[in-house]
């Protein structure tokens, strides 16, 4: 095995540890010799790729909005109506928390490290991505023109934050899906126009499958 590719699986193992040990505990709580436990590796290999514990955590939350983007960016470029990218975003950004801890820990350090003055970027590039859809929607006549896609874009990320840790603190996520569905059958009445309501069953049901799954 050549020297780079040892050095990437090593580096790829630290981050999974560091994953479920953020996910697990949050940053504070989280510490360098439980993380070099969960890795399987040794402590100087953890500082030969990463120089302290800020430093992992800032790259647990890059490789998580990376593979959140990866989905947006699919979605977006698939040829369903802007209403059900919606959806499909909603309900993927849940499978990401349920099934990967990558995401989980990320967007756990994220929220914590958003007290104090965090990332930003995984919020307003979410929140961009949710501002086209929004326009999209306007202009193929699913959503009345009296909503603005900005604000649509921010309350949608407010909301699914919201929805997803309520339902984490009260079930582990058990019942997000259907927390997902609650939020969207809130919604859409509001923003869809009268005359596509007949839609808005099909727009809930809404999935998108990663084509690597």
């Amino acid at each position: 095995m050549l020297k780079q590719e040892r050095a990437w699986i090593t580096r790829q193992q630290i981050v999974k540890g560091a994953s479920e040990m953020f996910d697990r505990a949050g940053y504070e709580r989280a510490s360098l010799a439980e993380i070099v436990e969960l890795s399987g590796i040794t402590k100087g290999a953890l500082y030969f790729h990463f120089k302290s514990k800020d430093d992992l955590a800032k790259v647990v939350i890059e490789e998580q909005h990376a593979i959140t983007m990866k989905a947006v960016e699919a979605i977006l470029s698939s040829s369903e109506p802007a209403l059900e990218q919606l959806a499909m975003l909603c309900y993927e950004m849940g499978r990401q928390m349920i099934e990967d801890p990558i995401v989980r820990a990320g967007i756990r350090l994220t929220l914590e490290m958003s007290a104090d003055d965090g990332p930003r970027k995984p919020y307003a590039d979410w929140i961009d991505a949710c501002e086209h859809v929004a326009r999209a929607a306007i202009a193929e006549g699913d959503v009345v023109d009296t909503v603005v896609p900005a604000e649509l874009g921010r309350f949608i990320v407010g909301s699914f934050t919201g929805v997803q840790l309520v339902s984490h603190v009260l079930t582990g996520r058990q019942d997000l899906y259907e927390r997902i569905d609650q939020m969207l059958k809130l919604l859409l009445p509001g923003i869809v126009a009268p005359r596509r309501r007949h839609k808005i069953d099909r727009i809930r049901a809404a999935r998108w499958t990663p084509t690597d799954a």
